[in-house]
């Protein structure tokens, strides 16, 4: 299904036109770091070599071309056409084997000739004239201090210095051969059934490699792939175990490095997991759905997501396609495993499904917020950088991180282990903040179908809750009685008293009285008191917990109410 609706993808948006940096059939985009510039007759003329390197910060990035589609390679020696590195373009590397790079560049010059041969293009009969009377030696001479950055795994592709001005391997007449030579080659193919599309076809031995995953190989992984006896069957061999016909296998692979490419608006990565997301027919939703996912996005950038939400809830979302809602959207979650990747999560839905599922989202998180800084939509790594040691995305549970998305996208509970990682992370550093005040209530409500208001509500009888309460009113008579203390209650009690009430505030009551005895208002913090142990008729052993999350949200609750009642009374006075 998976590899189905990325081939479908390709289909789309090719026969549309409306993703043009997508290659087509027989070619894909790779990285080319230099050009050599040749005349007519296949000499180096000036200025020999052109750096297509562009800087981004202390870092030079090489751009990013169509070119002939690139071989699959293990340890043997397989050359792509008209493009290369060095050792294969050059005969060259620094990788101190002379004798292979010998071998690399005489298949690189023996495929160009089998493909180039008798071509009526200028351009090719140049690449190949130089390839005939090219010595490696000659190197360091002609292109100096050039030279060893060439050699340094760098790519390469020939340019005609005429009046076109042009990359060889774009030029129409190479093209064409290059698809002739490709499409002989397919003809002598296993020919089979192809698993994506039900249609006979020839049989792809190997996948190309999808690239852009972070941490996996940087030459590029499989997602499909058999290279071990215990996981063939048949006497099957390679991907023919898994048979998928070579257009699907190009279109999913093209597909899938189109939507990891740098820069692409439908990628962000979540935990462990590099996340794509796409609809079956172009829509706006891409752009919408894609700020929830994406780190960098602002409040403003969320909140046309969350009018767009609205809208659609109320029933008066504006619609230039009737069928939008009904438009497939799909989301695929990839982890490097090895030289290959492994899916982290996959959900496919409708446009109006994955509205109503973050609209959802959304209504479980809301919460009276600390501050107007703070999201009132906060995004899916906001919230996941809440659970983090150090909130260093490094830190992030990659399986807590893949359960919370599915939950997020199917409208199903929350995973268990999401308000566990909040709780452990509030009681060690003792901060509990709007964002995970808001995972609590969101879990409470789903998941234990617990009423959990926005903002405070004094006739709650949750036991949870009102310790919650008590604790922040005692920490608030703390820091009246003594103001600038260093350290308050909270961060010497905290866990404590939401996990065993008993042994902790009997103490924390006495204290209580002190502190109330010598701040100027702590008559009021006693009456609060007072109002909040009417509901309480003993502090219990332990706490469950749900009932530690209601500590939290009560704690959150009651402190924004004391910082509203402080100022009041300090007005009226």
């Amino acid at each position: 299904m998976i590899l189905s609706a990325l081939a479908d993808y390709y289909y789309d948006r090719s026969s549309r036109g409306t993703d043009t940096d997508m290659p087509l059939s027989g070619f894909s985009r790779q990285k080319i770091h230099f050009a050599l510039a040749l005349d007519a007759t296949g000499r180096l003329v000036a200025p020999y070599v052109y750096d297509l390197r562009t800087r981004e910060g202390k870092s030079l990035v090489a751009r990013e071309l169509v070119v002939p589609e690139a071989v699959k390679r293990s340890v043997g020696v397989a050359a792509n056409f008209l493009w290369d590195n060095a050792g294969y373009v050059l005969g060259a590397d620094d990788k101190g084997k002379p004798e292979r790079a010998a071998k690399t560049f005489e298949a690189f010059k023996a495929l160009c000739h089998a493909i180039g041969d008798g071509l009526d293009d200028a351009g090719m009969v140049a690449v190949l004239r130089f390839l005939d009377a090219w010595d490696p030696a000659d190197g360091p001479a002609l292109f100096g201090n050039r030279w060893e950055e060439m050699l340094k795994a760098a790519n390469l592709v020939f340019r005609l210095e005429d009046e076109s001005l042009a990359y060889v391997h774009e030029r129409p007449a190479v093209r064409e051969a290059w698809l002739r030579h490709r499409a002989s080659g397919t003809r002598d193919a296993r020919q089979g059934m192809c698993l994506v599309t039900g249609s006979k076809a020839p049989i792809a031995r190997l996948h190309p490699s999808i690239k852009g995953v972070r941490d996996a190989q940087s030459s590029g992984a499989s997602l499909v792939s058999f290279n071990q006896e215990s996981f063939t069957s048949y006497g099957k061999e390679q991907s023919y175990n898994a048979p998928v016909g070579e257009p699907a296998a190009f279109a999913y692979t093209t597909a899938l490095n189109h939507l990891l490419r740098k820069g692409s608006r439908q990628r962000v990565q979540i935990g462990d997991a590099s996340t794509v997301f796409w609809t079956e027919r172009p829509s706006k939703a891409e752009a919408l759905v894609g700020e929830f996912f994406d780190p960098t996005a602002d409040e403003g950038r969320l909140i046309d997501l969350r009018q767009t939400l609205e809208s659609v809830r109320d029933g008066t979302m504006p619609l230039d396609d009737p069928e939008e809602f009904e438009n497939g959207f799909c989301i695929l979650g990839l982890a490097p495993n090895a030289s290959r990747l492994s899916v982290r999560y996959w959900h496919r839905d409708t446009v109006g499904g994955m509205y109503t599922a973050l609209l959802r989202h959304f209504d479980a998180l809301a919460l009276e917020r600390t501050w107007d800084s703070d999201p009132e939509f906060p995004g899916m790594w906001r919230l996941l950088l809440e659970t983090a040691a150090q909130k260093d995305p490094k830190n992030i549970n990659p399986a807590l991180a893949g359960a919370f998305m599915r939950s997020v996208l199917t409208g199903q509970p929350y995973p268990a282990s999401l308000p566990a990682a909040v709780i452990g992370r509030i009681r060690a550093d003792q901060t509990v903040n709007y964002l995970r005040a808001a995972m609590l209530k969101a879990c409470l409500t789903r998941n234990a179908h617990k009423e959990v208001f926005v903002s405070l509500d004094p006739a709650s009888p949750d036991i949870g809750y009102r310790l919650g309460r008590l604790f922040a009113v005692l920490e608030k008579a703390q820091q009246e009685a003594i103001p600038g203390a260093n350290t308050t209650i909270r961060d010497r009690y905290y866990g404590s008293a939401s996990a065993t009430p008993a042994a902790v505030f009997p103490q924390l009551m006495r204290l209580a009285q002190h502190h109330i005895e010598k701040a100027e208002y702590g008559a009021v913090s006693d009456r609060r008191i007072e109002e909040i142990l009417d509901g309480i008729q003993a502090f219990p052993k332990h706490l469950s917990l749900n009932e530690q999350g209601m500590f939290a949200i009560g704690y959150y609750h009651q402190r924004r109410e004391n910082y509203k009642k402080t100022a009041k009374t300090e007005g009226d006075a």
